[in-house]
C-alpha cells in the first residue's frame, strides 16, 4: 500500500511474514507531507470511504467546519494497518489546528514509531506504541507552538486516534472527541457500546489536579455551574472546557498538557466496528444509540453519514434554539470488509462527495471566520448501561486514567470551549 516516495526517509522492513509481505514492506516509504493527497487509501474528505471504513461530517451552525477526520489504510506498509483519527478544532483558528494535526500526526507517529524497531510496525508491543503515541503527540504539539503562520496561542483541537494492526487497537486521546466499540453480546445477541477512551475534562480529578499544581484554575461560571473550566491564574480567560488540547498554548504552562492518554484493546470475534466521533455526536446521542445506528445501517460505506444525520436530527429536536455543532464521524469495521459496490470505486478515495459537488477539504471556504467556537459533549449518567459497560472492561484496556473509577461520564453538560480569549498585559504575561 502506498507508493509515495520521499528522498532521506528511511523503509520499513519486516523480520516475518511471507514473503511478498516482506517485499511490500521493503519497499513502501512514508511519504511527505506535500504528498498526502496522493496517497492511495489515505482518505481525508467528506463522504470518504476505504476498503475498511467511512467517514463523514456536516458543518453546524457557527462558520466554518472546525471539524477534521482521517482513514489510512495500509498504514505504515502493512496490509491490516489501518490508522483512524478525528479531530476537532476551537478558538479563532482551530480548523487550522485541527487540519494541521490531521496530516502531521500520523507522519510523526510512523517515525516514532520507526524509532522503536527496524522491523514491521506489526512487531511493536503494546509498551513501545505507547511510547511512540506520546513522542507523536509531543512533536505535534511542537510543531504547532514553532509553526511561523498558524497561530495556536488561544487556538487547539482534540485528537482520537485509532491503530489497528491485526487483532489489536492502540488508541490515544486528547479532548473530549471518542471512541466506542461496537460489540456483539454473546447471550443476547444485540449490539453493546463500550467507551473505549476518557473524556478529559477538567473535573477529572486528575487532570484537576495537576492544573491546581501548575497554578491554573479550575471553576465553573455561576451560570453553569456543572461545567469546569480551566482558567489562567491572573485573568478570567479563556475557559478552556477541556484539560487537554493541541495548543492552546495561554494555557500550556498552567496545567493544560498534549500528552495522550493510551489504551490498548485485545479484539475478539464478537467486537464488529469502532466509531470515531467529534463531540457533536455525543451531545445528543448516547454511545449506545450511536452503535445501534451504524449496526443497522443498510449500507457500511453510509453508515458515517447516517450517524452524523441522526445526529442532527436529534440537535433539532433537542435544542432547536441552539446553534448546530460540527459533527464528524469515523466508521471503521473490524473485518476488514466494506460493501461490496466498494469493489469498483477504490480510486474515489480522496475524493469530496456532498450535494454532487467536488471540493478540496485542506482549502478554507470563503466563509467569516469564527470567533469563539461552541463544543458540546454528552456523557452517560452514572449507573447507565455506558458506565456499567466501560467499568466491566478497565481490566482489559491498559493504560487508562489512574482513576479507574472515575469513568468522567456522569450527566450532560453543554459547553463553549472557550469563554473570552485573555488580554494580557506584559507585566501579566512574564508572570
Amino acid at each position: 500500500m502506498g507508493n509515495c516516495a520521499a528522498s532521506g526517509e528511511t523503509t520499513v522492513t519486516a523480520a516475518g511474514g511471507d514473503e511478498d509481505g516482506r517485499k511490500r514492506r521493503r519497499r513502501w516509504k512514508a511519504p511527505r507531507e506535500d504528498q498526502l493527497g496522493m496517497v492511495p487509501g489515505r482518505i481525508f474528505s467528506n463522504d470518504g470511504r476505504s476498503r475498511t471504513a467511512s467517514v463523514f461530517t456536516q458543518q453546524g451552525r457557527k462558520g466554518i467546519n472546525q471539524d477534521a477526520m482521517l482513514i489510512w489504510d495500509g498504514f505504515g506498509g502493512e496490509d491490516d494497518g489501518v490508522l483512524c483519527g478525528v479531530f476537532d478544532g476551537h478558538g479563532p483558528h482551530g480548523h487550522l489546528v485541527a487540519r494541521r494535526a490531521r496530516d502531521s500526526l500520523p507522519l510523526r507517529l510512523m517515525s516514532a514509531a520507526r524509532a522503536s524497531s527496524k522491523n514491521g510496525l506489526d512487531m511493536l508491543p503494546a509498551a513501545a506504541w505507547r511510547k511512540a503515541f506520546v513522542r507523536a503527540y509531543k512533536a505535534m504539539d511542537k510543531d504547532l507552538r514553532s509553526h511561523p503562520s498558524l497561530d495556536s496561542f488561544c487556538s487547539g483541537s482534540t485528537a482520537v486516534t485509532v491503530l489497528k494492526l491485526g487483532s489489536d487497537l492502540y488508541m490515544a486521546n486528547i479532548g473530549d472527541s471518542r471512541a466506542v466499540l461496537g460489540s456483539r453480546d454473546a447471550v443476547a445477541g444485540g449490539m453493546v457500546a463500550v467507551q473505549l477512551t476518557v473524556d478529559l475534562k477538567p473535573d477529572v480529578p486528575s487532570e484537576a489536579e495537576r492544573i491546581k499544581k501548575c497554578r491554573g484554575r479550575v471553576f465553573a461560571l455561576q451560570d453553569e455551574p456543572e461545567v469546569p473550566r480551566v482558567w489562567l491564574p491572573f485573568d478570567d480567560a479563556p475557559g478552556l472546557a477541556m484539560a487537554r488540547a493541541f495548543g492552546d498554548f495561554c494555557l500550556k504552562d498552567y496545567g493544560v498538557i498534549s500528552v495522550p492518554d493510551f489504551f490498548h484493546w485485545s479484539l475478539t470475534d464478537k467486537d464488529q466496528f469502532v466509531i470515531l466521533a467529534s463531540d457533536g455526536v455525543w451531545d445528543v446521542l448516547s454511545n449506545q444509540e450511536a452503535v445501534d445506528i451504524v449496526s443497522s445501517s443498510p449500507s457500511r460505506s453510509k453508515a458515517a453519514r447516517a450517524l452524523v444525520e441522526a445526529a442532527n436530527r436529534e440537535w433539532k429536536t433537542k435544542y432547536p434554539t441552539s446553534r448546530t455543532d460540527d459533527c464528524a464521524v469515523v466508521c471503521l469495521y473490524l473485518d476488514g470488509k466494506m460493501d461490496h459496490e466498494r469493489d469498483s470505486t477504490a480510486s474515489m478515495d480522496n475524493i469530496s462527495i456532498e450535494d454532487g459537488s467536488v471540493a478540496d477539504p485542506n482549502e478554507a471556504h470563503e466563509q467569516q471566520e469564527p470567533t469563539l467556537t461552541r463544543n458540546f459533549t454528552v456523557r452517560t449518567v452514572p449507573g447507565s448501561a455506558q458506565e456499567k459497560a466501560l467499568s466491566g472492561v478497565d481490566a482489559k484496556i491498559s493504560g487508562a486514567a489512574d482513576d479507574h473509577n472515575w469513568s468522567g461520564l456522569d450527566g450532560v453538560t453543554r459547553v463553549n470551549s472557550l469563554v473570552q480569549l485573555p488580554r494580557f498585559s506584559e507585566e501579566k504575561a512574564i508572570g
